[in-house]
């Protein structure tokens, strides 16, 4: 073979293999939408594509409805506890918590994707498919047995909200000198990512009664469960779709615990324990800032904050006892209660969801 032709069947190959690279890299146009494109247009090319991302914790239920919404399959990838699949255009329409991974696309702080207002996002509140979050729930049968210990932790939870709420910052600091899972800079801006869900409704409207059960986000929250939580167990299943709300809530701890007129009474039990839904962030603020600030303890409360996150569930660890209180998502403990654990909603932090699909935009 003469050299020239060596010469050129090497840049042949050299042109293949570049090639081969280039198809490999995703199309633009395909992982970018315009920044004026409609909720409908975003969500019916993702899902068509097989990329919509979520957890399947028990706020996929939402994303089904909103799938459902406009007419899609309730379909979805299980998507990663980081943003790598979002990152890498793997998961399109990729589920995020306004405090947490939503914060952590946006920032360029430790752990963040720095994307800054090169993504938005679609609210399941605006979308009218939003179910409720981080409640304060006990065993009906803990509560009826130990009422005014039910209402002297509510009243301290509810001022270490209102605290925290008002002072964010400090709130964030009082949690990462708990043991925060995350950086210093990422809880501050959780706390005042969160204050919005604890200060605002399902509809946009200011809440001033911190904890207090809305019935009507709660009894939406209620339907959507029965549409979308499929429960292998025949029983369970038949159970969930006769669930009220009298099943899963009981307002009456909260509206004594925080009357003007308040009269608790003395505990009957003062050494108590809350099993939180994950470890140490901003998202549980108001029961660090409650045990930080001695509010647990002026109610007469010595008060154990265990995280969560490990093998046992926050539901089941208040329904074997090991925990007399927990803080779970509504679907959580509507899909326990389907299965029999007799759990009960006393009050409701997060006023509205806290969920949101966020995809990039193109210039």
């Amino acid at each position: 073979m003469r050299k020239g032709n060596k010469g050129a069947l090497m840049l042949t190959s050299l042109v293949m293999a570049l090639m081969l690279v280039v198809t490999a890299i995703p199309a633009t146009a395909a992982t970018y939408y315009s920044k004026d494109a409609t909720v409908k247009d975003v969500v019916v090319d993702a899902a068509t594509q097989g990329k919509v991302g979520n957890w399947g914790l028990g706020n996929e239920y939402e994303i089904q409805a909103l799938l459902s919404k406009y007419g899609m399959p309730t379909t979805y990838l299980s998507q990663a506890f980081d943003m790598d699949g979002f990152d890498d255009d793997s998961i399109l329409l990729a589920s995020a918590m306004t405090y947490n991974e939503l914060g952590l696309v946006k920032n360029s702080y430790q752990g963040g994707y720095n994307y800054g207002d090169k993504v938005k996002t679609i609210d399941m509140n605006d979308e009218g498919v939003a179910m409720l979050e981080d409640n304060i729930f006990t065993t009906d049968a803990f509560a009826k047995a130990n009422p005014n210990t039910v209402k002297a932790f509510l009243a301290a939870s509810v001022k270490g909200w209102a605290y925290a709420c008002a002072n964010p910052e400090e709130a964030a600091q009082i949690v990462y000198k708990y043991g925060s899972s995350v950086s210093s800079d990422h809880q501050l801006y959780m706390a005042g990512e969160v204050k919005k869900l604890v200060e605002t409704d399902t509809k946009g409207n200011p809440v001033t009664a911190y904890g207090k059960i809305d019935d009507t986000a709660m009894q939406q929250t209620l339907d959507l469960a029965k549409t979308y939580i499929k429960l292998t167990d025949s029983v369970a299943a038949d159970k969930l779709q006769t669930l009220t709300l009298d099943d899963i809530r009981d307002s009456s701890y909260f509206d004594t615990a925080t009357a003007a007129d308040a009269t608790l009474g003395t505990p009957e039990k003062t050494d108590v324990s809350i099993q939180l839904k994950w470890l140490p962030q901003a998202q549980f603020m108001g029961y660090y800032v409650a045990l930080d600030k001695g509010y647990y303890k002026d109610a007469g409360l010595n008060v154990t904050i265990v995280p969560g996150g490990g093998d046992i569930s926050e539901t089941t660890a208040v329904y074997t006892g090991q925990v007399d209180f927990g803080v779970t998502w509504v679907s959580n403990l509507i899909a326990a209660n389907a299965g029999g654990m007799g759990l009960m909603e006393v009050a409701q932090i997060f006023q509205r969801s806290g969920l949101v699909l966020v995809y990039k935009i193109s210039d």
